[in-house]
C-alpha cells in the first residue's frame, strides 16, 4: 500500500522564507564588512569636554567675619590633624625646655593668675585640646600654646581671644594697646611697658601675643631676663606661628 503523499507547503510561504533568510545573511555580511572597514581607519579623537577642569575656590582662613556656616563650608582641615605639628619650630641654637607635646586643661589654666576663672571659661567655651612647646634662646624664654575648641555653632576661639585681649592694655599688664600682627585683624602683640622687679633678681621683661584662626587660639609668652624684649624678633615669631594655622 502506498503511503499517502505529505502535503507540500504553499509556494508563497516557501518564497517568503527564502527572502527572509537572504535578508538576514545580507545584514550579517554588511555588519562584518562595516567592522572590517572601521578596523582599518585611524581612531577619531573625541571632542573636548565642555568643562575640561572644574575649578573650586580655595578655602579661606577664618577671621573675625567668619560665621559658623562659612566655617563648615570652608573647613580649615589642617587643624583636624595632629595639633602638635602646627607648633612653630624653635630657632637654631635654642635649648629645648619642653618639646612639642599635649598639655591638659588644668595645666594650661594653671599658667594664669586666676586659674579657676580660666578653667571655667575654657570648659564653658568648649575646650577640645591643647598643645605647647617652649625653649630658651639665650636669656629669652619662649612658650607657645595652641588651644583648640569644639566649634559646632560659634567661633569660641575668637571669643576666648577677645576675652584675653581686652585686659592686656591695663596698667597691671602690658600698659599699652599693643600692635596688630602684620597681615591679620585677629592677632595682637604686647611688649610690657615695665619689667617685673623682684629684690635680688634682674628685671624680667615680658611680652605676649594672642590671636586665633578658625577654631584654634594662639598664645605666646615671650620673656627676657637679660634686657628689653627684642620687639621685631618677637613679632616675627608671632606672625610665623599664626601663618602655620
Amino acid at each position: 500500500m502506498e503511503s499517502p503523499e505529505r502535503p507540500r507547503p504553499p509556494r508563497g510561504r516557501r518564497t517568503t522564507a527564502l527572502i527572509a533568510g537572504a535578508a538576514v545573511l545580507g545584514v550579517l555580511a554588511g555588519a562584518v564588512t562595516g567592522y572590517a572597514v572601521q578596523y582599518q581607519r585611524e581612531p577619531t579623537p573625541l571632542p573636548p569636554l565642555a568643562q575640561a577642569e572644574l575649578r573650586y575656590p580655595k578655602p579661606l582662613p577664618a577671621d573675625a567675619k567668619t560665621t559658623a556656616r562659612s566655617l563648615s563650608a570652608h573647613r580649615w582641615d589642617r587643624t583636624d590633624g595632629d595639633l602638635r605639628e602646627l607648633l612653630v619650630k624653635k630657632p637654631n641654637g635654642a635649648s629645648t625646655l619642653q618639646k612639642a607635646d599635649w598639655v591638659d586643661l588644668p595645666e594650661y589654666a594653671g599658667s594664669f593668675g586666676a586659674p579657676g576663672h580660666i578653667f571655667e571659661g575654657l570648659v564653658k567655651n568648649g575646650f577640645r585640646r591643647a598643645a605647647t612647646v617652649s625653649w630658651w634662646e639665650g636669656t629669652i624664654h619662649v612658650t607657645v600654646t595652641l588651644v583648640q575648641f569644639r566649634d559646632d555653632e560659634r567661633l569660641e576661639a575668637s571669643k576666648f581671644a577677645a576675652d584675653q585681649q581686652q585686659y592686656m592694655g591695663d596698667d597691671d599688664w602690658a600698659g599699652n594697646k599693643g600692635s596688630a600682627i602684620a597681615g591679620t585683624k585677629s592677632g595682637r602683640t604686647w611688649v610690657f611697658d615695665e619689667p617685673e622687679r623682684d629684690p635680688g633678681h634682674e628685671p624680667y621683661y615680658r611680652a605676649r601675643a594672642v590671636a586665633f584662626r578658625g577654631d584654634v587660639f594662639m598664645d605666646i609668652s615671650y620673656d627676657n631676663n637679660g634686657g628689653p624684649v627684642p620687639k621685631k624678633a618677637f613679632e616675627a615669631l608671632a606672625k610665623r606661628q599664626l601663618e602655620l594655622l
